[in-house]
Parts: C-alpha cells; sequence; structure tokens
C-alpha cells in the first residue's frame, strides 16, 4: 500500500497531466467556426497537446441551422428509372420487346408492345411490379403503387399513383434522416437535432457551426456514387457526363452500373504511394466485391469511369481483375475534400436531392438566465461536497478533493478529445459523476476507519481499506456503466450527452478516487510517519 514504484507514479502523473493540458483550452475563447483556440498562453505545447476546445450545444450556444426539402422531381425521375429497369427485365423474361424501347415519363415509363400475343405475355408480369401501398402506422392502406394501363394501338403505361408516390417521400425523407445523422454525427457526440418537418421537409441544427454554408456543402450532395464504363461516342445507351480527368468535358459513360456506392463497407481518406496525391480508399462487401470482381474480369483493358453525382471524378484503366473487394478513388482532391468525401460515402448516399430552403445561424436554446443558473448551481454543489469531504475526513478529505478537481478536468479533457458537445444535461452529468467520485472516497475511508477500530496498524488498515473497498467500488460503478451505455445507444439529443459525459466519468473515477488518492496518502504517510490517522 505504502510503496509506489516510481514507474507507476510517473505513468499517472504524465497521464493526469495530459488530461488536464486537454482540457485548458476550454476556458479559452475558440474560434467560432473550427473549434480550435487561436489565444492559448505562449508557454502551452501546442505541439504536444490539441488545442481544440469544448463544443457547447444548441441550449449553450446556438449554432447553424438549415431546413431541407426532398426535391419531388428529381424523386421522380429517380423512380422512373428504377421501374424502367423493371420493366426491362419483365420484357426480358417474357421474350418479348418493345416497339422504339422504353420512354421515361415524369412519374412512370412508357412502351408500345404492338403485337397482341405479346402483350398478353407481358402484361401479368408489369401488373405484378403494382404493389400494395403500406403506410408505417395504418399498415397496408388498399392503394396500389402503381396504376398499370393498356391504351389503344398497343401502347402500354405504368404510371406511379399519388399514394406510391407520397409513400415513396416519405420512405425518402426517412432515409436521408438516418443519413444526415451519420453525416454531422458519425462519432455520435456532435448531438445535433434532426427533425422532420411536414411531409417532405428536415429540419438539422448543429450546435457550435456558426457557417450555414458549410452545413450546406456537407448535407447537400447526394454522394451517390457508381462504377461504369467509358463507352464510344457512337454507342447508343450511354449518358453523357462531366469529367474531371477531360478538363471539364463531357463523355459518353454507359449507363449500365458495375457496382455502386451501396455495397461500400468503409471509406477511408489516404495518399498514393507513387504520386502521394489525397485519396479515398473504399472496401466492398461480399456482394459488391463479386460484383466489382466479375466486371473488372471481363472488361480488362477498358477504362471504369469512377462516377459521383453524375459526374466521373475519375476514369483508369482496368489493367487486371480486381478481386479483392479494394480499391481507390482519386480525383486530383484536396485532403479536406478526401476527408470529406470518406465521410460522405460512409455515411451512404442520399435516397434523393435534398434542396436548401432555409438557411441561418440560431442562438441559444435556453434562456440566459437558465445558462447562468445551471453553472452557479454546479459551482455551489461543488462548494458544497469540497467543504463536506474536508469537514468529515480532515487531510484525508483533502486529498479527496484534490483528485475530484482532477476527476473533473479529465472529463473536459477527454470531452475535447471525443469532440463531444456540451449541453446542460451533460453539465448536470458531471454534477453527478462528482457526487458518485466522491462516494468512492467515503466507502474506502469508512472501510479504513472500520479496520483502525479493530486494532490494525495504520500501513495494514491502510491496504485493507483501499483493497476491500475497490470490490465495491468496482461494483457500483459497472450498474451504473450498463445504465449510461443503455441511456447512450437507446437515447437522442440531450440524453445521449448527459450519458456520454456520465460514462466519462465513471471512467476516470479509477484513475481519481483510488490510484491518485491512495498515491497522495502513500507520499504523505512515508513523509510525516503519524502515530494515528486523521480520519
Amino acid at each position: 500500500m505504502l510503496r509506489i514504484s516510481t514507474t507507476k507514479a510517473v505513468a499517472t502523473l504524465a497521464v493526469i497531466l495530459v488530461g488536464l493540458m486537454l482540457a485548458v483550452p476550454s476556458f479559452f475563447t475558440a474560434d467560432q467556426r473550427s473549434g480550435f483556440i487561436k489565444s492559448l498562453p505562449s508557454w502551452f505545447p501546442t505541439w504536444i497537446v490539441p488545442t481544440r476546445a469544448i463544443v457547447l450545444g444548441l441550449d449553450l450556444q446556438g449554432g447553424s441551422q438549415i431546413v431541407l426539402e426532398v426535391d419531388r422531381n428529381d424523386l421522380g425521375r429517380t423512380m422512373a428509372q428504377g421501374l424502367r429497369d423493371d420493366v426491362r427485365q419483365a420484357l426480358r423474361e417474357s421474350g418479348v420487346q418493345a416497339d422504339g424501347g422504353i420512354q421515361l415519363q415524369p412519374r412512370g415509363v412508357q412502351l408500345r408492345v404492338g403485337d397482341a400475343a405479346n402483350r398478353a405475355k407481358v402484361m401479368p408480369k408489369l401488373q405484378a411490379l403494382s404493389q400494395p401501398v403500406t403506410d408505417a402506422t395504418l399498415g397496408q392502406t388498399g392503394a396500389r403503387t402503381l396504376d398499370v394501363r393498356e391504351e389503344p394501338n398497343g401502347l402500354i403505361q405504368l404510371t406511379y399513383t399519388d399514394a406510391g408516390f407520397n409513400a415513396r417521400v416519405r420512405r425518402a425523407v426517412s432515409q436521408a434522416i438516418e443519413v444526415i445523422r451519420k453525416r454531422v454525427d458519425l462519432g455520435g457526440t456532435t448531438e445535433p437535432s434532426i427533425q422532420q418537418q411536414g411531409a417532405d421537409r428536415i429540419l438539422v441544427q448543429v450546435p457550435g457551426l456558426q457557417d450555414p454554408a458549410r452545413l450546406e456543402e456537407q448535407l447537400g450532395k447526394t454522394a451517390k456514387l457508381e462504377f461504369r464504363l467509358l463507352a464510344d461516342s457512337s454507342a447508343g445507351d450511354v449518358d453523357m457526363l462531366v469529367s474531371k480527368d477531360a478538363n471539364g468535358q463531357k463523355v459518353p459513360v454507359e449507363r449500365r452500373v458495375m457496382a455502386d456506392g451501396a455495397d461500400l463497407t468503409d471509406a477511408q481518406p489516404g495518399f498514393d504511394q507513387k504520386s502521394n496525391e489525397p485519396i479515398v480508399n473504399f472496401k466492398f462487401n461480399l456482394r459488391g466485391a463479386q460484383r466489382f470482381g466479375q466486371a473488372t474480369s471481363e472488361n480488362v483493358g477498358r477504362a471504369m469511369a469512377i462516377v459521383l453525382d453524375n459526374e466521373v471524378v475519375s476514369a483508369p484503366r482496368i489493367l487486371q481483375p480486381i478481386t479483392g473487394g479494394q480499391g481507390q478513388i482519386s480525383g486530383r482532391f484536396t485532403v479536406q475534400q478526401a476527408n470529406d468525401l470518406s465521410v460522405l460515402l460512409r455515411a451512404g448516399a442520399l435516397p434523393a436531392k435534398l434542396t436548401v430552403i432555409e438557411r441561418r445561424t440560431v442562438g441559444p436554446g435556453l434562456g440566459r438566465d437558465s445558462i447562468e443558473a445551471g453553472k452557479h448551481a454546479t459551482i455551489v454543489a461543488t462548494i458544497l461536497v469540497v467543504v463536506l469531504m474536508f469537514a468529515a475526513y480532515g487531510v484525508f478529505g483533502l486529498f479527496a478533493n484534490i483528485a475530484l478537481l482532477v476527476h473533473v478536468g479529465l472529463i473536459l479533457g477527454l470531452m475535447s478529445v471525443l469532440e463531444a458537445t456540451m449541453t446542460l444535461p451533460g453539465i448536470a452529468g458531471i454534477v453527478l459523476t462528482i457526487g458518485t467520485a466522491v462516494d468512492s472516497n467515503v466507502l474506502i475511508y469508512e472501510r479504513v476507519r472500520e479496520e483502525v477500530r479493530a486494532g490494525r496498524s495504520i500501513p495494514s488498515a491502510l491496504q485493507a481499506g483501499f483493497d476491500r473497498a475497490f470490490a465495491t467500488i468496482v461494483d457500483s460503478n459497472s450498474t451504473m456503466a450498463i445504465a449510461a451505455v443503455i441511456l447512450f445507444f437507446m437515447g437522442s439529443g440531450p440524453v445521449r450527452g448527459f450519458a456520454v459525459v456520465f460514462i466519462l466519468g465513471i471512467m476516470t473515477t479509477v484513475i481519481t478516487a483510488v490510484t491518485l488518492t491512495r498515491m497522495m496518502i502513500a507520499l504523505w504517510y512515508q513523509r510525516l510517519r503519524p502515530k494515528t490517522l486523521p480520519i
């Protein structure tokens, strides 16, 4: 108990020092756009310790707000293109060809099958494309997704019904909310506010970001990634797309998609080993790897177009089959563009184009009086706990109070590293962890008192107090950690903010309430050699 190895003491102090240094920037004014500190003291080792401050939540400092709306016209075109592929498959299975091909309409397709026998063969398969409309709340509504009509002269029209189209809009909004949440809160610590407004609008508020244009840039991209083949200009079934490799000129690209971003499992920024240019490394799932491997095996020697949001970002030549399910995207990116693209690809593509209809900076969600009241409550609670511990345990209480201050500093330092957002519930979580940290010291000290009363020597009593109370401390903190983890994964917004702070507080308790306190008491005893314990 009273022998602390030099290695353990140095390691403990180093961890505490680094944690406290990470918390220092949060007490200075941060740049509102980046969150980094520009006015730190000259002595601060910025070359070692990151200078990022804790970002305050919407309820404490405000942030950026944009309102997005699903582009119904774009969604209609996407649905029509998907329907065209389904109709083409139905024709192929029936052994029927459409006279003049399949024509796209605003909300569907039309085709002509002049032969009556062929129409009779294909119509059942086309009718089967129409499915019952299912509402998430009401279940099946009785309406159908498609209106399939057979007109004179062999004309067949397939059009999405209003019920089918509106159901797809609702589904697109729900999917878009999840994609947006991943883009702005990939680590689960930013705590944005993302809510559906009306049938086709989404309200997004991000704390601490005072630049709505930056948020719009991050969320406005569909991030639809496709791997196609370059084609000859004389080929029929092609799209003319802008290419970065061709200095903005349009190049012919086959409409057939070899693989797409839906099959990606990971995307990370990196640097090309030959040119040292920023790139994005990607990895496919099993299905995507099989499709990509088969396509590259069949087209060795041809140029593959990497298409992002209908723009060819790169068109490398396939030199050999790529069967490992991994590859890279290069396109004259900057480091920031490569980072942003990797985030977009990991989050997934938006199901439809989103149009920004409102952008602005918002103020704190809580009144200034409420914020100040929360600060005062935290200060008062801390002072009362410190006074109570000192009054109850004397010098041992002083050690607990020092550990308590370090405990709070470590929480702030960890939040800075994780780029977690501090909200008013987060402040409440800090206050709660103050009580739990002190509670650990109370358990230890009371156990030491019992051992002294039992007639043990001072070293033996101290050793038994820490050892026997440790199991109880682990049990109590484990149960609280389980509750906090459940809150984090099942909660949202302020609830998750509270859970993050509480989990960090439980982690730092082991370092401060047990290890640091034990080291201070050991050093105190070795120096003073008291005859009785002041506890």
